[in-house]
């Protein structure tokens, strides 16, 4: 009877592979983060349905200009006497090196259902904290 072969490389390479860390975050964070924020726009879209046109510049990605949505979307829940927020969608769009986020965001007095709900006042105190403008 003749042993089986046994195939080390493949499973050295597996174990290499996972201890290797990403290289998204590392990059994101190297990254020179200057923004300038150049405004919001906001537009009722029907009832509690609200979007949020944010232009920025100096983003690093588009998490950036998603979380100024965020904090427009939080002010504005907070200005018109809500507490919550849920976040529909967000389309990031950039020409040259003006970045545009279009935001849509549900808000509402209750914490409403969804995996992709906002505290309103705990998301404007994080946006002030780290210099994000709000509405």
């Amino acid at each position: 009877m003749m042993p089986r072969a046994v195939h080390i490389l493949p499973l050295a390479a597996l174990a290499l592979t996972a201890c290797t860390e990403p290289d998204a975050p590392a990059a994101r964070d190297a990254a020179v983060f200057a923004p300038s924020y150049l405004g919001i726009e906001t537009g009722l879209l029907d009832g509690d349905l609200v979007q949020f046109t944010v232009t920025m510049r100096g983003a690093r990605d588009k998490v950036d200009v998603a979380n100024y949505g965020e904090c427009a979307a939080a002010r504005y829940a907070l200005i018109r006497g809500y507490g919550f927020a849920r976040h529909v969608r967000t389309n990031v769009d950039m020409q040259g090196d003006v970045w545009t986020g279009e935001a849509v965001y549900v808000i509402s007095d209750a914490l409403p259902e969804g995996l992709r709900t906002i505290d309103a006042e705990v998301t404007v105190a994080a946006c002030e904290e780290n210099g994000i403008p709000t509405i």
